[in-house]
């Protein structure tokens, strides 16, 4: 099916990719079409696909041509209708991101009881979980760089926003919360930041990564994990390696966001300035999800 893009998400990856960096995932043959994850219409369709699908609002996490681009590609079975109150924007925000989130979420098994540190609380994961731990009850400090994400993260409700960039936050997690010590942490930077937040961590505590912004190497120390038995749970690798129902989890992001339960924020780019995208996410200068729009 071919779509007409509306909006298609960027990742962290994929600057690390372009860079031609050594981070995992096989680099592409160049040239290449960056991006999976793309919103729009559905302009046409293949031979044995119901012409009725012409002119449908869709969403993807895999148009198989590249999602930076005006039109691209997709298999019918890859395919979900946007649902109603959610714009192309949000939608592919939400059909990666958010699903990414979701399963985080499960592996982290929060609770009202917990106490959880979000750190890159401003970024496209990280503002989604600070809503869904707010929703459930649970005290939320969310971490993030500078004044106005921040302010961004104290906009969400979250009970404590701090600079993780000053070198006295964690000693102003310690005052406002006394002796509610930190239960959980959900970190997408890892690196020094990972390693104060770890810290931070009440006896028993879970340590959840989903991503290195940082890419600054970081291991705990073995003895204080042991010391204060302490969780270190690496949910990428959990997803990577399990059984995933990946459409089911996609449906459930997409619908709590049209339910207004995770709303992401998101920083649009024109589609001529992608360079600008890659660039200003290098540079830690965006909050939310960064989504192109051609």
């Amino acid at each position: 099916m071919r779509i007409a893009v509306r909006a298609a998400g960027v990742h962290l990856i994929e600057t690390a990719m372009r860079a031609g960096l050594p981070i995992g995932p096989p680099l592409p043959e160049l040239p290449a079409v960056f991006g999976g994850e793309v919103a729009g219409t559905v302009e046409s369709v293949g031979p044995d696909v119901d012409p009725a699908w012409i002119g449908a609002d869709v969403v993807t996490p895999a148009s198989t041509s590249g999602g930076y681009a005006e039109l691209a590609v997709a298999e019918l079975p890859a395919l979900h209708r946007i649902p109603v109150g959610l714009d192309y924007p949000a939608a592919a925000a939400m059909i990666v991101t958010g699903t990414t989130t979701i399963e985080v979420l499960d592996i982290a098994a929060l609770t009202a009881d917990d106490v959880v540190l979000v750190n890159s609380a401003a970024g496209g994961i990280g503002r989604l979980i600070v809503q869904h731990a707010r929703n459930i009850g649970a005290r939320v400090i969310g971490a993030a760089g500078g004044r106005a994400k921040v302010a961004a993260v104290d906009a969400l409700g979250a009970d404590l926003a701090v600079d993780y960039n000053a070198p006295d936050w964690t000693d102003t997690v310690r005052q406002a919360f006394g002796d509610r010590a930190v239960t959980v942490v959900l970190d997408g930077v890892m690196g020094e930041k990972g390693r104060a937040a770890v810290d931070l961590l009440a006896n028993g505590g879970r340590y959840v990564t989903y991503g290195n912004a940082s890419r600054e190497a970081f291991e705990p120390d073995p003895e204080k994990l042991r010391e204060q038995g302490i969780t270190v749970i690496d949910a990428l690798s959990i997803m990577l390696a399990g059984s995933r129902a990946v459409r089911d989890e996609e449906s459930r992001a997409l619908a709590a966001a049209a339910e207004g339960r995770m709303v992401p924020t998101v920083h649009t780019f024109p589609l001529s300035a992608a360079a600008d995208a890659h660039a200003a996410l290098e540079n830690r200068a965006t909050t939310g999800k960064v989504v192109l729009v051609p």
